[in-house]
């Protein structure tokens, strides 16, 4: 099994795993043993799936505002644990390489594995939702063909990005590509880096 057939695996299974419960309040309960990488994908999909329906349920024309902003700001949280964890996932790749020495002529990608895996797991999610679409008993014809051939481009999109992922490992692998992790920074998150944060304390 290639690596990202394994993500696909685990995507799949945590997807129906949240929607067992189908709560953003849900007690995640990790079938994976801890600090593994398949821990920490299973994981991954896990946060993905509780932020989609807290971005579902933010958009509910009649929620009230302060409900709205806590889970707003939940959402937030949630950004930024998901953007720990892809880096986190990141930092297995680069161990798990650490010897790998870069030919004369590799190349750096345009993104790192991790993140190429973050939008593998939104696209399982993706697909969950629009095969839903495609089966809803109260959508019409019309709108349920059009979830098929939607569902049928992101099926197209997750093949070709996983053989896109299994390929840059491939490289990296090589030493055909080399792989750099850059911090993703957030400043919006960190008190010593938004002004209004920063500006707040001074008042």
């Amino acid at each position: 099994m290639s690596f990202a057939e394994k993500c696909n695996v685990i995507f799949a299974r945590s997807t129906a795993y949240y929607h067992a419960m189908d709560d953003v309040n849900a007690e995640l309960k990790n079938p994976y043993e801890f600090k593994t990488i398949e821990y920490y994908l299973f994981l991954k999909n896990w946060i993905d799936a509780v932020q989609w329906h807290l971005e579902d349920i933010v958009r509910n024309p009649a929620i009230k505002p302060e409900e709205a902003l806590l889970i707003k700001r939940r959402i937030d949280r949630s950004n930024q644990d998901r953007t720990d964890l892809v880096e986190l996932i990141d930092s297995f790749f680069l161990e798990e390489y650490a010897g790998v020495v870069p030919s004369p002529g590799a190349t750096i990608n345009t993104e790192s594995p991790a993140w190429a895996i973050d939008r593998l797991s939104i696209l399982a999610l993706k697909i969950y939702h629009m095969e839903q679409e495609v089966n809803r008993n109260d959508a019409t014809p019309a709108h349920r063909e059009a979830c098929a051939k939607k569902l049928a481009v992101l099926r197209e999109q997750k093949k070709d990005l996983s053989t896109a992922i299994d390929q840059l490992l491939d490289d990296v692998k090589a030493g055909r590509k080399y792989m750099k992790v850059y911090k993703q920074m957030k400043m919006y998150n960190d008190p010593a880096l938004n002004p209004v944060l920063y500006g707040n304390k001074n008042n």
